[in-house]
């Protein structure tokens, strides 16, 4: 396995470090990750993990107290 140097300016490192500390990884993987995404050969099966972080990042936050309560969820739907 290599192990590219990269320059970055602070910002973006710093954004990178935040990213990675968000979804339990490191800088190292999510670019080895990205770097996988874009090389990839068109043929070839699709990375689900990208849309799913894709999808998270476009979703916001949640928050238990949003959720429905129990009867709010199972309730039906006027005709």
């Amino acid at each position: 396995m290599k192990n590219p140097t990269l320059s970055l300016d602070d910002e973006t490192y710093r954004q990178a470090r935040i990213a990675a500390a968000e979804r339990g990884t490191s800088v190292s993987a999510l670019v080895r990750d990205y770097l996988q995404t874009f090389t990839r050969a068109s043929g070839a099966a699709p990375d689900h993990r990208v849309a799913l972080f894709t999808a998270l990042d476009q979703a916001g936050t949640f928050r238990a107290a949003d959720r429905l309560n129990r009867n709010e969820a199972h309730a039906r739907r006027p005709a």
